[in-house]
């Protein structure tokens, strides 16, 4: 229902743009009407929501907003459903891989839909829904909220995980409005920057224009949209601790390996892309450093062509698509803090064959680390290689070549959006059959669910008890 209400703003800008908006609005009317019938009937049931229901829910929820985000798509725009089902998951989970080749050309309506379903995907749709659950359930949010929560451990900074959650969307609104309004000021018009920064601060890139944020023009937009997918990628509690006036989110070891890898990254695609391109430094850092900031939050933007650069700028390139943001960010990928872990861990394990009867633990920010997180998080990393290895093979099997299988794997379950070949920068997702835009899709979901969510469903051990 809450999906169907925000619907309404799409409507709205429809009908603000003239646009026929009856289609729209009598799906809209049906869904909203549908959804409430059932919860009429079901309010008096009593809800049991423990960590097999929470995760039964999820999955079930993100295919179900893929369907309801997929219609109005097919009715506006001369798409499959597959296609228009394609785009809705890719909205949703920020992947911002898209089936269109002419943006430029779809409805005002439907250009808001698509940044809209970023927005409101970014921090999670269960995140929202965590702060409204608890009128109806107060004892199962948390379990809710740990089936979507991205990254290794939960943290809580407010008494309830409903406050947390509600916290959260107002941090994500401000910084919303705050990108807005610097869009506008260095040269968008109201459409084109409330579109930019829904998908900015979403970390999820689907755009207005057919070329992207190049379409601008505009160095000064470029950076400001740099700067906020950096601040999207950094974990939304350092945010919120901020507001009670503690730094410390930000002085974590994830976020200062994070900058410093960025830097890093910029500063090597920067060096490459003068040397190549004969550019001054201001603008081959301007596209160097936005590039890996759109490619290292998952973002997928682009300013310009970045495939043609050179086989070094494409090895920088993927190399940033491999890290992802940080956990608890709208970022996708494997995370900067799961990288800390396993390098660490592997240090140590090093350091335990010199000294085989030494106690060795692995400390992150002053914290030992338990064993079973140390576990799970080298389970991640198998899963996640395993998912891309297994939709590499797919795409390659499909009869694409080696990078466009690679790295549009990648780019699919990394929730990075566009990648190389067939899916560059400057190419589109349109050219894939119906039933393998219905494959790549579940890939979305497992990288936005970040895989165990997923792949315990087809366990045995799952169902025995339901």
């Amino acid at each position: 229902m809450t999906l169907g209400l925000f619907f309404g703003f799409d409507i709205l800008v429809g009908w603000i743009y003239h646009e026929s908006v009856t289609l729209f609005l009598l799906f809209d009317m049906l869904f909203i009407g549908l959804n409430l019938v059932i919860f009429l009937l079901l309010r008096r049931h009593a809800v049991v929501l423990k960590i097999r229901e929470s995760i039964l829910v999820v999955n079930l929820l993100w295919v179900l907003i893929g369907m309801a985000g997929a219609i109005p798509l097919f009715l506006y725009t001369p798409v499959t459903f597959s296609s228009a089902f394609f785009e809705a998951i890719s909205g949703f989970t920020t992947t911002g891989a898209t089936v269109y080749t002419d943006i430029e050309h779809l409805p005002h309506m439907i250009l808001f839909h698509r940044s809209l379903m970023h927005w409101l995907g970014g921090v999670g749709i269960i995140v929202l829904g965590v702060g409204l659950l608890s009128v109806i359930n107060p004892t199962g949010s948390l379990s809710l909220f740990k089936a979507e929560a991205t990254g290794i451990q939960i943290e809580k900074l407010r008494p309830k995980i409903k406050d947390t959650a509600l916290s959260l969307w107002a941090i994500y609104l401000l910084l919303t409005l705050v990108d807005t309004l610097l869009l506008k000021l260095f040269g968008m018009n109201w459409f084109d920057a409330v579109n930019h920064a829904f998908s900015t601060l979403s970390t999820g890139g689907f755009s207005t224009k057919n070329s992207s944020l190049g379409y601008f023009q505009s160095p000064w937009i470029i950076w400001v949209t740099t700067f906020f997918m950096m601040v999207s990628g950094i974990n939304f509690l350092a945010h919120l601790k901020l507001l009670y006036r503690d730094t410390s989110g930000y002085r974590s070891e994830e976020v200062r390996w994070y900058l410093l890898l960025f830097l890093i990254l910029g500063g090597m695609l920067t060096a490459v892309h003068m040397e190549i391109g004969g550019d001054s430094l201001f603008h081959a850092s301007t596209h160097a450093f936005f590039t890996i900031a759109s490619v290292m939050t998952t973002t997928g933007f682009a300013t310009i062509d970045y495939a043609t650069w050179s086989h070094l700028a494409v090895a920088i390139i993927l190399l940033a698509m491999l890290i992802g943001g940080n956990a608890g960010s709208t970022a996708g990928g494997i995370k900067v803090i799961r990288y800390v872990v396993i390098f660490k861990t592997l240090f140590a394990e090093l350091k335990r064959i010199l000294h085989p009867k030494a106690f060795i633990s692995v400390f992150i920010d002053g914290i030992k680390l338990e064993r079973h997180i140390l576990a799970s998080t080298f389970g991640f990393f198998t899963l996640f290689v395993f998912t891309v290895g297994l939709m590499s093979i797919y795409i390659y099997a499909r009869g694409y070549d080696e990078m466009t299988a690679i790295s549009g794997a990648l780019a699919i379950v990394g929730n990075v959006g566009p990648g190389f070949g067939h899916v560059g920068p400057a190419e589109n997702f349109g050219f894939f059959s119906d039933i393998d835009k219905l494959i790549l899709s579940i890939g979305m979901i497992i990288g936005r669910l970040e895989c165990y969510t997923v792949f315990i469903l087809f366990t045995s051990s799952f169902w025995k008890r339901f």
